[in-house]
Order: structure tokens, then sequence, then C-alpha cells
């Protein structure tokens, strides 16, 4: 059963189509990937998703429930969250301070989002961190203070936006074993990401856009075969 599914939706901007008809579902406890080259549309169907952007025309579904114009802060109460290509984390605020903010979404309660934030920071592999400042921290430990944030909202859905952008090797093995480690939780995920042997690694299934179409969708070994994928985005060397 599809938790997730997009009817086609398009965005305009002006006379540019951002998105044109994109039909797509994911199921629960799927991780999806979502890959295409830059410009190809990607987070502009995670702003519609998670409320940031207004679709021109289509629908969204969430748990069978129409969701396309709902704002931002319902879509998050609702049990989708997402994270963002640029860290979006409270620079001054301390590793706690800025989980904390997520656990809100549930917790009215400082004393018991705290004790939820704890929890979070304790699974997401930074609790000797969580008194630091967050700006003072590595870029891969501020993406798991986002991540963190996130899945301290209680989300059914996670949409991660290049959560492994800007890592190393080390660095993108332990992203991995954290996003695998969040899904084994029961949370389904969609993740945005141009690293391939990553994406490749965690996806169940892998969904592609270019130029704001969807020009495939499939099985990961499937998917990097596809002719027009490879013309579109891996180029010839990938296949070969």
């Amino acid at each position: 059963m599809a938790i997730l599914e997009t009817k086609q939706i398009s965005v305009y901007f002006g006379k540019m189509a951002a998105l044109s008809d994109i039909s797509l579902s994911v199921a629960e406890g799927e991780i999806l990937g979502l890959i295409g080259p830059n410009g190809a549309g990607k987070t502009t169907f995670f702003n519609c998703i998670s409320g940031y952007l207004n679709c021109s025309s289509g629908a969204i579904f969430f748990n069978g429930r129409d969701i396309t114009r709902y704002p931002t802060y319902r879509v998050c109460h609702l049990g989708i969250c997402r994270t963002f290509q640029i860290v979006q984390s409270f620079q001054e605020m301390t590793v706690l301070e800025n989980v904390m903010m997520g656990a809100f979404c549930r917790y009215s309660n400082p004393r018991k989002a705290a004790r939820m934030a704890e929890e979070i920071i304790d699974f997401s592999g930074i609790a000797d961190k969580k008194e630091q400042i967050a700006g003072s921290l590595t870029l891969a430990d501020q993406k798991r203070i986002e991540l963190a944030r996130a899945i301290a909202t209680e989300p059914e859905v996670l949409l991660l936006d290049e959560v492994m952008a800007g890592l190393n090797v080390e660095e993108t093995e332990e992203a991995l074993k954290l996003i695998r480690k969040v899904n084994e939780k029961g949370l389904t995920i969609v993740v945005v990401e141009h690293i391939m042997e990553a994406i490749m690694k965690i996806s169940h299934r892998i969904a592609v856009l270019d130029s704001g179409e969807l020009i495939a969708d499939g099985p990961p070994e499937t998917v990097v075969q596809d002719e027009r994928v490879i013309k579109a985005y891996l180029g010839e060397e990938y296949h070969a």
C-alpha cells in the first residue's frame, strides 16, 4: 500500500515546467532513491510534498488523505518531515537544543522534549556532542543533527535531500548505516542523492527525473541499465 502518492503534479515558473505530470507512489517502509541531473526537479518535488511550494496542478496523497495545499506545519504534524541540501541547523544552539526543536512538534513540555531529543541523539551516534554548539561541528555531524531533528518530529515519511553531499567515503558509509537504522525503525524514506554508489546501496527502488519529467522508475539494477537514464544522467562511462 502506498503511504505517499503524487498524481500528475506539475509546477510552472512562468512558462517553464519545473515538474510535469509526475505520478509516483512510495510504499510503506520503502527507501526510494530519487536521482537526476541538476535542475531535474528533485528539490521542487520535495518542496511540493512538504508544503513549501504549491503545485500548479495535480494532487498529493498521504495515507490516502489529499494534502496537496497543506502548509508546511500541517504536513509535518501529519507525519512528513524533510532535510535540506544546505544544512539548516541552528548554529548558535547546542546539539540537544537543535533536536529539541523537532521534538516540540509532539511534546510541548520541555522536559519531555529533552528526553525524546536525548534518545534520538544517542540513536544518531552524536551523544558525546549533545552539549556542543552546532556551528562548531563538522559538516558530517551537522547533517546528523539535521537528520536527528527530523526524526524527533516522529514522522512516518522522511524526505532526505542530499544528506551525503560533501562527505568523505568514511562519513558517507556512516550516513548510510544511520539511514538503514532509521528505515529499520519503520520509517519510509525518499532520498535525493548524486552519489550513485551510495544510492544504489541504500535504495529499494529508484525513480529518475530529467527536465521535470519522470523518465524511469524501478529496481536499482534495472534503472541504471535504462538507456534514457544513461543518456540523461549517468553517461556512457557508467554503462561501460
